[in-house]
Parts: structure tokens; sequence; C-alpha cells
């Protein structure tokens, strides 16, 4: 009998124990298969947090009782400390977990377009100089509407730049002031620029007022407190940096070797005591004396020498024997540590120098990082490993170092170099989150000419813009579409007009021709234009205006785009081989008649000439090839303040296009062959083409100069001494070997 129980009890014993180890081990594959799919879903760019995801979310028919800002994104469930609820409500931003999806309007977008109105000026409030660039570059973009009812963005005219409390330029009273302003909506919509914020002795982020759900373009910014998709991290600026335009970088070539005096630099101050004393109190352990000169002083503040230390004395020494500029020109890295807050003048300076910036700042958010890869312009270093940043610069193949500093310039020149450019980068990168379907990708933003001069609205197609065929190797197009600005009557069948009609539809690249109609007399009948073995349309133009030759027409099928004064005398092969040439640069203007610009000491201003010279920084589109996306650059990017000038004067529209052309691609047009008259014919004095003898054309085009040059900023026309012309062009060889024959006897 006992043996029975023994044996019972035995028996139940090892039926518990195996159901124990059945039931565990599904427990343990569902866990593994949990977290296998949770792998997989992360590899893929999906992320599911928690069990909640796998089931069917339906629409929240009532709001939750619980504050939008306190709730948990990932987990609805979690149990968190009173404690930890403390931390959360006494965060830098009560709108921690703003993101667009939860803080934003979007069908104020969807509905307008993406728009931005500037709250107009409040009496007796003082505006800094480097906000009232940031509000200037606002009103002067193609963004800005003076309508709150068409806006999709708004932006204070309360300057919130400088939140440092010790500041001459910290506005008081900020909360109750943004507070009154009946629009503010707890700053849904809203855009808060900021480049300095809290103070001595921590210099927290706190902005020093609640920006409810607005979004934040901020310096310095850390990741712990960078909302992902929302703010918007931008470089800490001077109050001298330039408002448009900007100086160029100072990579004025390929340097080969890219090595230069120095291999690695830095001068700046180091902080006695508080925050952002510990990198630049290291690195002297760092500096040689030699390749590697890291420099800091204590002389500045009011009262340096209470604190000073031991080092001060050698290192004040040693800082004052070197010229800051003289460092930042010679040297192939620039050392980028953190000050009191995490960002520095020193990155744009870097950048601009072509110095490759070896950052050291954790935790910093770096500028325009939602678009930008850093890694192919900078090196990211740790703080806590500064000892090792010498020996891994110099790991760094030269190759690897020229490609750097290539980048450095492409990214100071596309976002940095001006104030409207930080402004106008920060307004792209938040339009496309807004219109997803249509935003930019990295290839964009991160090669030439960059986001702001690669509208998405035009296409998003990479291959439809001209500056990306190589990438996606693709040939460049194999016909074009004339275009044949007519402004007198047609009234003989010997008007230069048909003639130049003729000889374009002879080309064998011609596709259709188009004749822009802006002369005020109807349009001829269709038995009055010649016939051609490609298809005419003549388009009326509405408005009749200059500017108009340049709208994106549906009716342009092709890539390529021959532009055409009425009056242009050219030749079948003069037409082919300028186009076999453009195929060559599909991104620059290609043509025949060549203007130049130049530097008046005298008036000081700029000139412009038709002189034939050694060289010139425009081909005029009475008779050039370009990319068809110029059209629309020009209708859709430039202000309507310099296309209204043009159309009143009747004048200065090809400048506007050579400016236009030059500024995206940093490169000048090219010319070809060396044909020197471009003939505009005197017609009659009724007709709109008298302009070109009117005595007060060529003053004209000497204010629009100047006037072009004043909006970008700087003077983006680049002179050339290329031209390009046949193979044994005018050379004593057969006739029959010659491609092009009828050039030689132009």
């Amino acid at each position: 009998m006992q043996a029975k129980k023994r044996y019972f009890i035995l028996l139940s014993a090892g039926t518990c124990l195996v159901l124990l180890f059945y039931f565990g081990g599904l427990q343990f594959r569902a866990a593994r298969n949990q977290s296998r799919r949770e792998e997989h879903s992360s590899r893929n760019g999906l992320h599911h947090t928690s069990p909640d995801h796998y089931w069917p979310r339906f629409p929240d028919a009532l709001r939750p009782f619980i504050p939008w800002d306190q709730l948990e994104n990932e987990d609805y469930n979690v149990h968190i400390s009173p404690r930890q609820k403390r931390d959360a409500n006494s965060s830098v931003y009560k709108g921690k977990k703003c993101r667009m999806e939860s803080c934003f309007d979007f069908t104020l977008c969807k509905k307008n377009g993406f728009k931005v109105y500037v709250y107009p000026q409040q009496k007796g409030e003082k505006i800094a100089e480097s906000y009232q660039n940031i509000l200037a570059a606002i009103e002067g973009s193609r963004f800005y509407t003076s309508d709150p009812s068409q806006a999709c963005l708004f932006v204070l005219s309360l300057d919130t730049l400088d939140r440092d409390q010790l500041s001459p330029q910290y506005v008081h009273n900020l909360r109750s002031k943004v507070q009154s302003l009946h629009l503010w909506n707890n700053g849904r919509n809203h855009l808060i620029f900021n480049l300095y914020s809290g103070t001595w002795p921590d210099y927290t982020e706190d902005v020093g007022f609640d920006i409810g759900q607005a979004m934040l373009a901020k310096a310095s910014i850390s990741t712990e407190n960078f909302r992902p998709n929302f703010d918007v991290s931008i470089p800490l600026f001077s109050k001298d940096h330039p408002r448009t335009g900007g100086e160029k970088g100072f990579l004025r070539f390929n340097t080969i070797p890219p090595l230069r005096k120095y291999m690695l630099v830095f001068k700046g101050k180091r902080y006695l005591t508080g925050i952002g004393s510990d990198t630049r109190n290291a690195l002297y352990h760092v500096h040689n004396g030699e390749d590697v000169v890291l420099l800091t002083t204590c002389k500045h503040g009011k009262d340096w020498q209470k604190h000073k230390d031991s080092r001060c004395d050698r290192d004040n020494t040693e800082y004052e024997k070197y010229d800051y500029r003289e460092m930042l020109h010679n040297a192939t890295f620039c050392l980028v540590p953190r000050g009191r807050r995490l960002g520095s003048f020193r990155f744009l300076e870097a950048l601009q120098a072509a110095c490759v910036p070896v950052m050291l700042s954790n935790g910093w958010e770096l500028p325009f990082s939602e678009v930008i890869d850093w890694n192919q312009a900078a090196v990211i270093g740790d703080e806590r490993l500064l000892l090792q940043i010498p020996s891994t610069i110099r790991s760094i193949h030269q190759d690897k170092i020229l490609a750097l500093r290539q980048q450095t310039q492409f990214l100071w020149e596309a976002y940095f170099s001006s104030v409207e450019k930080i402004v106008l980068t920060t307004l792209e990168i938040i339009q496309d989150r807004i219109f997803k379907h249509i935003s930019r990708n990295s290839l964009i933003w991160n090669k030439h000419p960059g986001g702001l001069f690669v509208l998405p609205q035009y296409s998003s197609y990479l291959g439809d813009f001209p500056y990306y065929y190589a990438n996606l190797g693709l040939k460049p197009p194999s016909k074009f579409t004339a275009v044949i600005h007519a402004v007198t009557p047609l009234v003989s069948q010997s008007q230069p007009v048909l003639k130049l009609l003729v000889a374009v539809a002879k080309s064998q690249y011609c596709a259709q021709i188009i004749v822009l109609w802006n002369c005020d007399k109807p349009l001829p009948a269709k038995h009055r234009w010649p016939a051609t073995p490609v298809p005419v349309i003549v388009i009326e133009g509405e408005s009749k205006v200059m500017s108009s030759r340049f709208l994106p027409y549906d009716n342009i099928v092709t890539d390529a785009v021959l532009s055409l004064d009425e009056d242009t005398v050219l030749s079948t092969t003069e037409v082919d081989f300028a186009f076999t040439v453009w195929q060559s640069f599909p991104e620059r203007i290609v043509g025949y008649p060549a203007r130049s610009h130049f530097w008046d000491n005298t008036k000081e201003r700029w000139g412009y000439t038709s002189k034939w010279t050694n060289d010139y920084s425009m081909v005029l589109t009475g008779a050039a090839i370009y990319h068809k996306y110029y059209h629309y650059l020009y209708t859709h990017y430039l202000p309507a303040s310099l296309k209204n000038m043009v159309d009143q004067l009747a004048n200065c529209e090809d400048i506007l296009m050579n400016f236009l052309v030059s500024a995206v691609t940093k490169l000048p047009p090219i010319k070809v062959t060396q044909k020197k008259q471009y003939k505009e014919t005197m017609m009659g004095q009724t007709s709109r083409a008298s302009r070109w003898a009117d005595p007060d054309h060529f003053a004209q085009r000497q204010s629009c100069m100047n006037t072009f040059a004043s909006w970008f900023g700087y003077m983006p026309l680049i002179h050339s001494q290329m031209r390009l012309d046949p193979v044994l062009f005018k050379d004593q060889v057969s006739i029959l070997r010659k491609k092009y024959r009828d050039i030689e006897r132009l």
C-alpha cells in the first residue's frame, strides 16, 4: 500500500513537471516569436512596441480624459510612479510628446497650400537685427502670405531668439504677450525661432514661456528634448551673419593632396566653472603645438581672475601666439566642442573654411539632421574619447578627406551661408513633412544643387531634373522643343521669323515648334505659316508680358527647350551643333549670343556690356538651349517683384534667367562657335521690338543687373573663357570630313 502511494505521488509530480515544461515552453516560444517579429519589423522600418498594435485600431469617438501631453505614444497601460509623473510634467517642454500627427492641423495646408503668416509688429516692441532678418527672409519668400486666413504656419513678431535672462536682448513678459495673440490657439501650427535659451549657471533649454503645441526651430537643442518630425534643429549664427547671399566657401578648387599645415585646430574660451567646462579643460592633453593646435583662454567674463587656475597664464600666453583666421584657413580638421550650450559658432566657421568639423558635443541634435547626412561632411566624436581624436583623424584616407571638404562647401553654400537659406531650409523641411507624397529624398538634400532649388511640386521623379542624369544612368534627351517669342505682326513672307521657323524645323533633333504670340495684333491665319516637317503650335499669350516666354507650358513635351527671339538668324547646322553641346551640359544654358558683367569702380555698381571680349558670363535666351525645369523655377521660385520689373520694362528677362541658372548651378553658361553677331532686326517703331533701338534700353539693363544682384544677395554670374566649336572647324581639311559643314560659311 505504501508503495502504491509513493508511485502515485511520483506519477503526479512527473505529470505536473511535464505540464509545467509544456506550457512554459509555449510561452517561451511565443515570446521568442514575438521578439523575432519585432526584430523583423524594426529591420523593415516598422515599430511595434506593444501587443496593442496587433489589435485592430478604431478611431477614438471620445477624447481621452488624460491630457494629450501626458499620453505615452507607445504604451498606454504602463504604470509609472508619482515621481516619474512629476518629472514628466516638469520637463523643458510641456508638449514633449508633440508630433506632426498629434499637434499640427494639416487641413490648413491642404486647403491653401503651404503659406506662412508673420504677425504684424506690435508698437513699442523691440526686435533684434537677427530676428528682423529672419522675418524679412520669410516675408521675401514664395511662402509668405499677408492674409492669416490663407496661412498654414504662423510666426511670431515677438523676438524669441535670445531667452537668456541676463542678455540685453531678453524680452520680458513674453508669456502674457504670446497668450494674448488671438491666433495663438495654444501654439498650434506656430513656429518659434530660438538661438539662446536658459541662463547661468545651468543653461537649460527652457525658453521661458509655455510654447504649447508650437514647433521649435532651435539652436543647440539636445536629442533628449528634440521632438523628431516636429522640431527643427538650426545652427547657431552670429548677429553679423548676412541676411541674403553670404560669402562662398574657402575651398576654391580641388586641392591635391587635401592635407594642410595643421591637422586639427581649435581656438576659444575655457570655462573655469559651471557647465561646458570638462571638454575644453582637457584640450591641453591633446595639443602638441605642431600639427595639433588646441588653444583656450581664461580671459573672458568680469571675474575670471577670481577663478583662474595654475594653467591659465600658460594657456593665455599660448593663445595669443596664433591668429585664428590663419589657423582656420590652413587646417584640415576643426574641433567643434560644446561651450556653455551644445552649439557653437565654430560649427559654421569650420564649414565655410572647408575645414572638416570634428564634433565633440554629446547629445547635440545636429542642424537639419532630419535631411542632412552629416557623416558625409563631419567627424562625429565622443567627448569621453577626446584623447583618441588625433589618431582617429590621422587614419582617414586623403580621398575621404577631400570628399568631406567638398561636402562642407556644398552644405555651406546650399543651406548655411545666409539667414535666408537657414530660414528657407527650415520651411522646406516642414513642407516636406506636410506633403509626404512629394517630399525630397536624401539624394536631393545631400547632393548639388540641394533641396532649396529642387522643387518637388515640379516632379517626384529625379529623371525630370537636369542634375541627376548621371546618378540615374540616364542619357540626356534626344529631342528639343523650340519656343519662338513673337511680338510683331506677320505682314510679309520674308520676315525673319518665318525663315527662322523653317531652319529650326529642318533640325534632326527638333520635336516641335511653339510660337508664343505676344503681339497685340490677332493671330495670323494658318495658311500664313510655312509647311514644316514637325508640328507648329501657336499659343496666344494671355498677359502678353515678357515673363510669359518662361511659363512652364504643358505644350512643351521635351526636357530641352530652344528659346528664340523672332528676329534671331540661325542656320539648321548651328541649331544641331548647339543641341549636341547641350546634351553634354544639360544643367547649363548653351547658346550663341554672349554678354558679360563687370564691377564699375567709379560708380560702385555692377555694369553690363555687349562688347566682344575674351570672356563672357551670360548667354542670352534669344538663341539658347536649356532644360525646361528652369521655366518652372523662373515662374515659381523668383519673387513677383523681379518678374513685375521685367514685365514693366519689357526688358531684362534674359538677364534674370541667367542669374537664376548660375545661382543654381554655380557654373557659367556655355557659348558655342565664334559667331559674333546676334542680329536684332530693327523693326517698326510701333512694335515692341523697337526696344532694341531705344536709347534707354541699355541703361535699363544696367539697372536690372544691380536690382537682381541685390535680391540674390550676391553676384551669381560667373565669367568663362570657354567656347565650344565643332572639331576641324575652319581647319584646312576636306569638307567631307566635317560634320557641321555650313558653320564654316557663317
